[in-house]
């Protein structure tokens, strides 16, 4: 197999890590950042859209790109296999869906490296997800109380991830998301709160979308109010090509957990940021760090 499509940001982020030269085209266009990160070559490919998601799927120009197969990575959805078989008759061509979760990532890889030809290299991606998985883990079992956090979006950062959405996967791994909520959003925006709503759970940490209102809070009386501000324990999610802590929800919530993990349990792990940040970088973006742009990914994230 030697031209692969994805059907969606997931799938755009697993396949690159292991094939990104046999891929025909893009889910979605890569952020401006992602100009500091990858090759020339894979920031013009042409986009196609998203199947689920954004639902802006091109049919036309995916069949043009002449895949020789599509494939779908994520959540399992209950219509995933009519929706996978409609557009492989639509189009004439083969369609894989595989899931994935953050726990699963390790799996999800062997299987598209036995699709493509390519175990070995799978392989090895599939034991460093494994690895920093079962690492934080069983670390955090030992971590008799975690630490409150919430995550902020929006541009009022008055949006907030629910505990047990899809999206807080890692949050509630890591720490303790105190956004409990009735009815939790599906949806990478979150749900809507008040002001008085973050002041009744004041959480011990406070983590911002990028592009949210972590620059303003400092000096905002309202915000002020939240002990995780007052004491500036406060951070942006580094995002540069994708937000680490997971929006899209795939691999580049993997450098996210390590990353999460130094800043609220500094005690109990002993990453090497920067050496974790270079290793994941290299194998997942195929990009060589250096330390200019580590301090530009993490200019407001430590």
């Amino acid at each position: 197999i030697k031209r692969i499509a994805p059907s969606g940001t997931m799938a755009q982020i697993m396949l690159f890590a292991l094939a990104p030269d046999e891929m025909v085209g893009l889910s979605g266009k890569w952020a401006t950042s992602a100009e500091l990160v990858l090759n020339q070559n894979y920031l013009n490919l042409p986009v196609f859209g998203q199947f689920y998601g954004s639902k802006d799927l091109n049919m036309e120009a995916l069949a043009a790109a002449n895949p020789q197969v599509i494939i779908d990575i994520g959540e399992a959805k209950d219509s995933v296999v009519a929706d996978m078989d409609q557009m492989s008759e639509q189009l004439g061509v083969p369609t894989v869906f595989i899931e994935a979760t953050t726990e699963g990532s390790g799996d999800a890889y062997r299987m598209l490296g036995k699709l493509l030809g390519k175990e070995e290299e799978a392989e090895e991606i599939a034991v460093y997800c494994d690895h920093i998985y079962d690492l934080i883990q069983n670390t955090m079992s030992q971590i008799p109380e975690k630490k409150k956090i919430l995550y902020c979006l929006g541009t009022d950062g008055l949006n907030v991830i629910g505990h047990n959405s899809f999206h807080s996967e890692v949050l509630n791994m890591i720490g303790e998301n105190v956004a409990v909520l009735d009815q939790v959003s599906s949806l990478g925006s979150g749900n809507p709160v008040s002001m008085e709503q973050l002041l009744n759970w004041n959480p011990e940490y406070i983590l911002f979308a990028p592009g949210s209102v972590y620059s303003q809070v400092g000096e905002n009386p309202l915000w002020q109010g939240l002990d995780a501000i007052k004491s500036k324990k406060y951070y942006e999610a580094p995002s540069i090509p994708y937000n680490w802590l997971g929006f899209p929800p795939s691999v580049n919530r993997y450098i996210g957990m390590i990353w999460l993990c130094e800043q609220l349990y500094p005690d109990k792990f002993d990453f090497d940021l920067y050496g974790e940040t270079k290793q994941f970088y290299e194998m997942f973006y195929h990009c060589e760090m250096t330390e200019e742009l580590y301090q530009k990914i993490m200019n407001h994230s430590k």
